[in-house]
């Protein structure tokens, strides 16, 4: 990993003892400037420092965090550049925009056709991102936000995210998410059997595991390789979705997935 080693960088004490009692939210800020003004060309803390209006102790303290961060690389002939983190970050937020762009209009007609809320989520950091919503037309909504995250085990959709992972994948995921949320329904062996039930038929339920009286009916969006990388649910309070109109959701549900999976060039 390289670190900026930068003979030039003055002694000021009285600043050091500014910015270390400096709040995290306006260290963030400031960061975020450095990142910015990299990105305009300025590679050396001169330049930031003039740009930023910061003395370059400040400066080299937030370039350094940033290098060791991978947002940042440095060497002392080209002085910094963006780092790995940002190509990483950025390819990741392509995705996730182009496969809400794709999905929106399909997403839109399911809840048309159910009365109900849809969503659409990804798996990020072993959990259920939410990045896209359509509210139902329900008197009972069902709350769920964008941008909030859940865990697996006990959501359609993560169940729906997993469906292709093995048998030492799924153990790993319950048993970290038993130790966070102790209280389910279903014991290990229990829901890898349900796992595998909905492995089989290509999509998954949450009946009452997320919330109380809130039923979901999951399916995943795969891309042209035939991987997972998304997945719909359809979510209603219980009184709307016993089990014949489960049966009913579900075929609205995979449908509307393999639409959008087509979109994302999947043939199978």
């Amino acid at each position: 990993m390289n670190k900026p080693v930068n003979p030039n960088v003055e002694s000021e004490p009285a600043d050091e003892a500014v910015a270390a009692r400096m709040p995290a939210a306006l260290t963030l800020a400031k960061g975020l400037d450095v990142l910015s003004r990299v990105a305009k060309g300025d590679n050396t803390l001169g330049k930031m420092s003039k740009s930023l209006g910061l003395n370059k102790t400040t400066v080299h303290r937030l370039a350094t965090t940033l290098v060791e961060s991978d947002f940042l690389s440095f060497s002392p002939r080209d002085g910094y550049a963006l780092g790995t983190k940002l190509l990483e970050l950025g390819f990741a937020a392509q995705q996730q925009i182009t496969l809400t762009r794709v999905s929106h209009d399909y997403l839109r007609q399911l809840s048309a056709d159910t009365g109900d809320t849809v969503n659409l989520g990804i798996l990020e950091r072993d959990q259920v991102h939410y990045i896209d919503k359509i509210p139902g037309t329900r008197r009972v909504e069902v709350r769920c936000v964008v941008g909030e995250r859940q865990p697996l085990r006990h959501t359609g959709l993560g169940k729906a995210l997993l469906l292709d992972e093995p048998e030492e994948r799924l153990r790993e995921v319950f048993q970290r998410e038993a130790a966070l949320y102790p209280r389910y329904r279903y014991d290990i062996k229990q829901w890898l059997d349900v796992m595998a039930h909905y492995r089989e038929h290509g999509y998954a339920l949450d009946l009452d595991e997320n919330e109380d009286h809130v039923r979901c009916v999951a399916a995943p969006i795969r891309d042209m390789s035939g991987k997972i990388i998304a997945a719909i649910s359809v979510s209603s309070a219980a009184q709307y979705m016993d089990d014949d109109r489960i049966q009913l959701v579900r075929g609205y549900v995979k449908d509307t997935a393999m639409k959008i999976s087509k979109q994302s060039g999947y043939t199978g």
